[in-house]
């Protein structure tokens, strides 16, 4: 192929086109970040490199691991393959944001230190992120379907059953929680009617008081 009079097997035109460099502009983790890359880089490089977010593991680089598994518009992606160009404009969410806020864990990362899911720790940031995708969308999930959801994920310390226990953990957790914010809603839900209520009841007494005087 020729480009602008040059030939891409050329040697001296591959290290000009490696040289060159972008601006990509993409939301992390709910904040607009930009970054110069070079134009060959992924997903991966360009979150480890250009941003400093090393949370996402460089492990086989060809998509067999699972290490680097970030969320892409919601949907886990394998960012060691994925061209840096493909998240421009996109939301990406790391294991760096998945947490509530500074100092806090989420469910996931709670159960899986109770559990013991996490031994050498070199998988686990992908393991989270394709373990929370499956959480945003599944309710108390199944071993079953914690394995289908897991099985792009390699991990050589722990058998996986850990693994496994602390999703459904998460699972557990999360569901408990959200039948508390509902049932705390339902009981500030029934107090404000309660209130209106007594509130516009109040007047029409006096009224009828005024009425009979």
């Amino acid at each position: 192929m020729i480009r602008h009079g040059f030939s891409l097997r050329d040697p001296l035109t591959i290290t000009a086109t490696l040289r060159m460099h972008a601006i990509i502009e993409l939301t992390v983790n709910g904040d607009r970040r930009s970054a110069g890359i070079p134009a060959h880089y992924t997903l991966l490089e360009t979150l480890r490199y250009a941003l400093g977010l090393t949370g996402s593991k460089q492990g086989c680089d060809k998509g067999d691991c699972g290490a680097c598994t970030v969320l892409l518009d919601g949907a886990p992606v394998l960012s060691c393959i994925t061209p840096a160009w493909e998240a421009e404009g996109r939301d990406v969410r790391t294991v760096e944001g998945i947490a509530a806020g500074p100092g806090a864990l989420h469910p996931l990362q709670e159960a899986f230190e109770i559990t013991g899911g996490a031994q050498c720790g070199f998988c686990t940031p992908g393991v989270l992120m394709s373990a929370y995708a499956l959480l945003q969308t599944t309710t108390s999930p199944s071993e079953d379907e914690v394995r289908e959801a897991l099985s792009g994920n390699l991990c050589r310390c722990t058998g996986y059953t850990k693994i496994i226990d602390a999703v459904v953990m998460a699972g557990e957790i999360l569901d408990r929680d959200r039948d508390r914010d509902r049932d705390r809603a339902g009981q500030e839900s029934g107090a404000a009617a309660g209130a209106q209520r007594a509130a516009g009841e109040q007047p029409a007494a006096g009224a009828q008081q005024g009425a009979g005087e």
